[in-house]
């Protein structure tokens, strides 16, 4: 028995069954469209018949250099007749045609990615056959020229330009604005004129054999699953490659038959702000491809109500049976004929971060889905999201009254972008890439060949479109803000000029979009970092917060990082970073004091001079923190960071002894005497503290035990400040950390002369101070003698970056500027081991250490800090450990909740599965 490569519409029982009943198995053989065309029509919807060639005969037709598989074609033929037979038409019929469309479809949408041909099996004699039972011939030959469009430019390779510029001259001669005002012998004419395209550029004639159209048009949507376009949109949005896509063959409905006709694009809840309200785009007398396209300038899909009332009113029915069948929010395509409504896709739609958050929040409350599956269905990324920067009020206001607002659109994905302006997605790609600039890419519309450059632009700009256009989905599915249908703009592709009203911006010049509002800005408009008080945000992330088992805690260095995790929903501070606190300007001279100098005295005073300071820096972070666990890591870099560099100061000293040479003054000389002594004397003392490794030199515990009285007036200021703190009321849960211990001795030398340090404030304050000792694990010799270490730590702090560092023999900073990316670009390395915790690795010394730390002390307390604390696959990979919390910058905190939150859910999920 011969492999089924075609699937009928109605015959998705068959493609269920053939993959075992499973789903997601079902969209994988028949792609989105084709699973979700099947079960509109098992639902008993309105669609038009048609089937599904199956992504496995398009890997099979890929693998086989570009030859359909055995039967494959016969297969397609065949279901072709049946769909003749439901509709009592012939396929290259002259008096009765059946026409169809090829659409793609693969298991993940990808709009505009892959190509669509329409009106297929229209030639001369089928023309004259539908003039004849239509009597409308302005209808069959703008739908004539459209297959040759279409075909030529998908299938054959055609340009767009040339085709539109005949229809731009055409209405420019005519002197009417739009196609609809064209009549049949102009689309006639323009049809004439599009065959001899068809011809100077492929050196044929357009195919008149309706079969021999549809077969080349199969083989242009597999060839396309190849193409550039298609390609970058599966690397950006993580889309395996090996999946292919199907093609789906549909008999045609027609749109553009008169104004009884419409054809639409509309989303069952607003893709925006996710409000609970149809939202899209229709044209009357129309089809799709004017709509998506932006060739012809849209009206709300509201306005049906008063135009078409009756199919409205079905069509509102079908959106509101779509939602509670798919439970989710539909993206929906239809076709109005003679005042006969037809669904021609459905899929879940494309949505802004904000859209997402408050769909999957009221679709819970709604009843539609459970709690737990609206935590799931909002991505970290588009948590992200929020906390993306917007224009300041302030610099906002003021450019409005400078007279720097240029226009307004309509507002499809929500943002502030601010960049130079490029015409060309070549362009914007390349200045991104490889000049480091920021972009916005301004087309008069985008198309599936500009996603490389819309991926590359920190923005999107367009003069035509609606919220359904290409521009307005590609731009919500990667999260850049994007303002589309912006009348005013008249775009000058040749000249590389855009002209608002008498503004002339050009590229290269700077521009600011406000995706929020639609507003236009000529300049560079100051952002800020918004505040999340999105109520349903707040909502969704309670109710993860019931669902994580895994802490989120901050990392914070000063007060206002304190508050500002607090605020995002921190536990506690996991990492206080006391050093960087060294680096403010009024405490750097002390410091460098205390390091210059060889004598205790002089060093003594240095370190008293930094108390207060540090005293002060954390009595900040504890009243920010009132009632939960601060972390505060002792000084860890090597004391040679606090000095100038060595080749600052030898350029220096050069630079004074020729000054010396010139000096005109005795006053000037004995100056320029002084600084070079100095220099060469702080240049001594840099040539001293030279390591060839610093990071694996005298730092962190090393650092404590050869200069105590560095990290014992770090512990003197830590618990003067919670004594201060609890004298007001400050509920104070102090951590002392020490970093970078390798052996249980250097541990067990530190604590305890820190330790004393501890009672001895304590007993001059006389207060008791409920607080812990720990390490970081930052070496694997640490994590695989972690039974011994936690004897003498009640806490362990895994410092991913550096484990990782240590564990793969790499140096971080040189590794990124160097190998690491060709590693990653080679599969060399599946991925970069400081984004997400390497799992076979430095996952396994995490784990060794969780097992043999708890194994000496059950009650021991871990977690993670630094940037692998807000990735959501290591925040998953901490989870599997039993880790107690993660730590990361407080501006992922509400990111790292919703991943904790997956990560439980995902485990129970598993369980049941198991079960």
């Amino acid at each position: 028995m011969s492999k089924k490569w075609v699937y009928l519409f109605d015959e998705l029982d068959q493609a269920i069954s053939s993959v075992g009943g499973n789903w997601e198995n079902v969209r994988a053989l028949l792609g989105g469209k084709g699973a979700n065309l099947a079960e509109m029509t098992r639902i008993g919807l309105p669609v038009p018949p048609g089937f599904t060639v199956t992504t496995e005969a398009c890997n099979a037709y890929l693998a086989a250099r570009m030859k359909f598989s055995k039967d494959m074609w016969e297969q397609e033929l065949a279901a072709l007749a049946e769909v003749e037979k439901k509709t009592g038409k012939q396929f290259g019929d002259p008096t009765n045609p059946l026409l169809v469309s090829c659409r793609s479809g693969a298991k993940f949408s990808m709009p505009g990615m892959m190509d669509t041909v329409l009106n297929i099996g229209l030639n001369e004699e089928t023309v004259k056959g539908m003039i004849d039972a239509t009597g409308d011939p302005r209808f069959v030959y703008d739908s004539y020229r459209r297959l040759i469009q279409m075909f030529g430019s998908v299938v054959m390779g055609v340009p767009d330009e040339p085709f539109e510029e005949v229809i731009t001259e055409c209405r420019k001669s005519r002197g009417v604005k739009s196609d609809a005002e064209l009549t049949a012998a102009d689309w006639q004419a323009v049809g004439e004129r599009f065959k001899d395209i068809f011809r100077r550029y492929n050196r044929i004639d357009f195919p008149t054999d309706p079969h021999e159209q549809l077969r080349l048009a199969t083989e242009a949507v597999f060839k396309s699953w190849n193409g550039k376009r298609a390609i970058d949109y599966r690397n950006a949005a993580k889309i395996p490659h090996d999946l292919g896509t199907a093609v789906n063959i549909q008999t045609m409905v027609f749109g553009n038959m008169g104004d009884d006709c419409a054809t639409g694009v509309a989303m069952t809840r607003n893709a925006t702000t996710g409000e609970k309200r149809i939202e899209g785009d229709y044209l009357i007398n129309a089809q799709g491809e004017d709509v998506v396209a932006g060739i012809r300038i849209t009206d709300p899909v509201g306005n049906m109500a008063q135009t078409m009332p009756g199919p409205w009113q079905e069509f509102v029915g079908i959106t509101q049976t779509l939602e509670k069948h798919y439970r989710d929010m539909q993206d929906v395509e239809f076709t109005v004929e003679r005042g006969t409504l037809w669904m021609l896709q459905t899929r879940d739609g494309k949505r802004t971060a904000q859209a997402a958050v408050r769909i999957a929040v009221e679709m819970a409350e709604e009843g539609l889905i459970t709690r737990e599956e609206a935590v799931m269905r909002v991505t970290p990324e588009q948590v992200d999201f929020f906390l993306h920067p917007q224009f300041n009020a302030k610099s906002k206001k003021a450019a409005i009254a400078d007279g720097r607002l240029l226009a307004s659109g309509l507002n499809v994905s929500p943002g502030a972008a601010v960049g130079t302006v490029a015409f060309n997605p070549d362009l914007a790609e390349s200045w991104v890439k490889k000049e480091g600039k920021k972009v916005i890419m301004v087309r008069p519309e985008t198309k599936p060949d500009d996603v490389h450059g819309m991926l590359a632009a920190e923005g999107i700009l367009t003069s035509r479109g609606g919220r359904t256009s290409h521009a307005a989905l590609v731009a919500r599915q990667f999260g850049k803000p994007a303002v589309v249908g912006v009348a005013a703009l008249e775009i000058d592709m040749g000249q590389h000029l855009m002209t608002v009203r008498e503004q002339v911006i050009n590229e290269g010049d700077w521009i600011s979009i406000d995706g929020l509002t639609g507003e236009v800005f000529l300049g560079k408009l100051e952002t800020i970092v918004p505040d999340i008080s999105d109520p349903w945000l707040m909502r969704l992330l309670g109710w993860a917060d019931g669902f994580r088992r895994l802490g989120v805690w901050a990392n914070a260095d000063y007060p206002q990082d304190a508050k500002r995790g607090r605020d995002y929903g921190a536990g506690g501070i996991g990492l206080c970073r006391t050093e960087h606190m060294f680096f403010q300007s009024e405490r750097l001279p002390f410091v460098q004091k205390m390091i210059m100098t060889n004598q205790p005295t002089e060093r003594r005073e240095a370190l008293d001079a930094l108390l207060p300071f540090q005293r002060e820096d954390f009595i900040g972070i504890f009243r920010a923190m009132d009632g939960l666990p601060v972390i505060i890591r002792l000084i860890d870099p090597p004391l040679h960071e606090f000095l100038p560099s060595y080749e600052s100061l030898m350029i220096g000293l050069a630079d004074n002894k020729i000054r010396l040479l010139h000096a005109g003054n005795l006053q000037e000389i004995d100056d320029l005497l002084h600084k070079i002594e100095e220099d060469e004397h702080v240049l001594a003392r840099v040539q001293a503290l030279h390591e060839a490794n610093p990071m694996l030199g005298l730092r962190g515990v090393r650092l404590g035990i050869m200069m105590p009285d560095l990290t014992q007036i770090q512990v003197r200021a830590i618990f003067e400040a919670a004594c201060q703190c609890l004298k007001e009321g400050v509920d104070v849960h102090p951590e002392v950390m020490i970093p970078l211990t390798s052996h249980v001795n250097e541990l067990k030398i530190q604590r305890e002369a820190l330790e004393s340090v501890v009672k001895e404030v304590l007993a001059e304050q006389g207060m008791t101070v409920d607080y812990k000792f720990g390490t970081m694990i930052e070496i694997p010799r640490a994590a695989l003698t972690a039974d011994e270490i936690a004897e003498y730590a009640e806490f362990f702090s895994f410092g991913t970056n550096d484990l990782t560092q240590t564990a793969f023999g790499i140096s971080r900073d040189d590794a990124e500027k160097g190998f690491l990316i060709d590693y990653i670009q080679r599969g060399v390395l599946p991925e970069n081991p400081f984004e997400s915790i390497d799992e076979k690795g430095v996952a396994k010394l995490m784990g060794i250490g969780v097992e043999l730390g708890r194994k000496t002390r059950p009650n021991l307390e871990v977690g993670i800090c630094g940037e692998h604390g807000g990735d959501p696959k290591s925040i998953a990979i901490c989870h599997k450990l039993g880790l107690n919390y993660v730590s990361c910058s407080p501006f992922r905190v509400p990111i790292a909740r919703l991943a904790a939150a997956q990560a439980a859910l995902r485990e129970r999920m598993t369980v049941k599965e198991d079960l």
